[in-house]
């Protein structure tokens, strides 16, 4: 049986069909059909009554926390930068509370972009509110639509060097950073030294990666959405 992995939604106004600027829960489909190809069941997790999660979680083999928009500073006891804007509170309260379910569940966990910053609060750490006020240029984040190219290098005995190799090009799109993260290890990081990987060694899969591994079918994305299947095939730890 295929494992269960849940992936994390926007909800956001959209249109579509006859319907404008109607409230949907949303993901770009790259995301399930990377778990699909990695023989991955998805099911899509809106944002729902934190109470909820552990009975969420208690169904799932795996989770992936997903891209999006910025996480509320006060989640990190700062004052929000000029640049921060239209936070979730609904998701990002949501997301913490699957973060500790799965947390005690030892679920196998991948987060992407927003989701990996969404670890490191989770873990108690800070981010870098505007990374370009930090590393003086924006090659992580073009603008609009645009992916920025990043090489990445990874640190060795990781799960991510495991899964990708010592060095990888990567797309990004992101305008923040972690600055924080206790209890996690760094396992890649940008040349400008800006953290693109964190996870956890004491667990069996904790894992996030700053950039979107699921615009990438052949490259990391295969290798990273296949390393979450094959833990979640394992089953969870606790």
């Amino acid at each position: 049986m295929a494992p269960l992995v849940g992936l994390t939604t926007y909800r956001e106004d959209a249109t579509w069909g006859v319907w404008s600027g109607v409230p949907a829960d949303l993901l770009p489909a790259d995301y399930a059909d990377g778990v699909a190809a990695a023989g991955g069941l998805p099911v899509l997790l809106p944002p729902a009554d934190v109470a909820l999660a552990a009975d969420v979680v208690a169904r799932l083999d795996a989770l992936v926390v997903t891209g999006g928009a910025d996480v509320d500073p006060s989640r990190y006891g700062a004052e929000p930068h000029e640049r921060t804007a239209a936070w979730r509170p609904d998701r990002d309260a949501w997301e913490l509370a699957l973060l500790d379910a799965a947390a005690a569940r030892g679920l196998p966990v991948l987060g992407v972009c927003r989701g990996l910053q969404v670890m490191a609060v989770h873990a108690g750490g800070s981010l870098d509110q505007h990374t370009p006020d930090v590393v003086g240029h924006d090659a992580h984040s073009p603008g609009r639509d645009v992916y920025g190219e990043v090489a990445v290098s990874t640190y060795a005995g990781t799960l991510v060097a495991a899964a990708v190799g010592d060095v990888a090009d990567v797309r990004c799109h992101h305008h923040q950073s972690v600055d924080t993260h206790p209890g996690l290890t760094v396992s890649a990081h940008a040349d400008d030294g800006t953290v693109e990987a964190l996870e956890d060694p004491s667990r069996p899969f904790w894992v996030g990666v700053q950039w979107h591994p699921e615009t990438e079918r052949g490259g990391t994305g295969t290798a990273l959405f296949g390393a979450l299947v094959a833990a979640a095939g394992a089953g969870p730890t606790m």
